[in-house]
This record gives structure tokens, sequence and C-alpha cells, in this order.
């Protein structure tokens, strides 16, 4: 195995399926204008291929919403809507790229997928200092990603196919921003 692995960050119903109670602003959409399952399936294939570490995270709250907050503003909402309950249709990988029993999925209640969670002591305990990034959205998740994962001192990739928005300007934005503290890469580039 590889010191790189694979993250693929919320891809799950919510945020991606067309019935998709947050996929309905723009998410969905925007994956299928990018393509973003059948890049995923390319490029986990290639992991798999190469025997790269994948490393699955989503996002959700127990049915009590113990671990929610009403001062976190993106997620206000959450609770009144009854969205992101962990085990139900809404917060399940998106079956277009369901994990395998030898990968790591890891759940967070924030949008920075180290806060929190044992991501850091997976990658630890299995000698990763290269990660590639995918998934949805580049502004949330995505960025939180790469500023952690740089601040942690690895080496940070996003690949550009893999990752989407709501809308295009946020992307965009958000891959301008991660330019400057990560590698932006396409899928055709990587080399696991």
């Amino acid at each position: 195995m590889s010191n790189k692995a694979l993250l693929i960050l919320d891809v799950i119903n919510e945020l991606i399926h067309e019935k998709g109670s947050v996929g309905k602003d723009g998410y969905f959409e925007q994956a299928q204008k990018k393509s973003l399952l059948k890049n995923l399936k390319e490029i986990i294939s290639l992991a798999r291929e190469k025997e790269t570490l994948i490393i699955y995270v989503i996002f959700g709250f127990d049915k009590n919403f113990t671990e929610w907050s009403e001062k976190t503003k993106l997620f206000q909402k959450v609770k009144e809507n009854n969205q992101a309950i962990l085990g139900e249709w809404s917060t399940k990988i998106h079956s277009d790229v369901s994990p395998q029993d030898k990968d790591y999925v890891i759940v967070k209640h924030r949008v920075d997928p180290f806060f929190g969670t044992n991501l850091e002591q997976v990658l630890r305990s299995n000698n990763i200092d290269e990660l590639f990034l995918t998934g949805v959205s580049s502004e949330f998740v995505v960025l939180a990603s790469v500023i952690s994962g740089h601040d942690r001192d690895y080496t940070i990739n996003v690949i550009e196919e893999c990752v989407s928005s709501s809308d295009k300007y946020s992307h965009d934005c958000a891959i301008h921003i991660m330019s400057k503290l990560s590698n932006v890469v396409s899928i055709n580039d990587i080399k696991f």
C-alpha cells in the first residue's frame, strides 16, 4: 500500500441525489453537469487497482440531534427540517460509489472532517502523508479538508473533476482559494 489516501467527502444522497432535500439547492444539478459520479467511479477504480487507501467521510447527526448546534449557521435548519439523520437514506453514500469492506467510513458532525473524528488517527496509523480529495461541496468540506490537511503537514491534491458545489461561482472561488494551499490536479494526471 502506498502512502497516499483517496478521500471521498460527503457523497451522500442528501446532497447529490435528485431526491435529496439539499441536492435540490443546486448540488445535484452541478454534480450532473460535472459527471461527478462517473468521475468518482473512475478514480475509485484506479485507487483500488493501485491498493490506495480509500476513506469515505459522511456527514450527519443521530436521531435526537445530540451533536447539532443552533449556533452553526450552515446547519441551523437541519434539525427543524429533520435532515441528515445518520442511518437513514439521506446520509447513505450514493449507491454508484459505495464503499467496500476494506474502506474506511468516517462520520463527522461539522464541515471539517478532521474536527471531532478519528480521521487523522486513521491516516497516521496507515502512514499516509498525501491526500487526494474528492466530494461535495467544494466550498465547504473540500476547502475545510484542504486547510486542515495543509495545517497537519499533509501533501494535498484536489481532483478538480471529482469535486462540485451548489453553483459554478462557489466552486470556482473555492478552487481558486484551494490552489494556494494544495495541488489542483486533473483526474488524467493521477498516479497513485
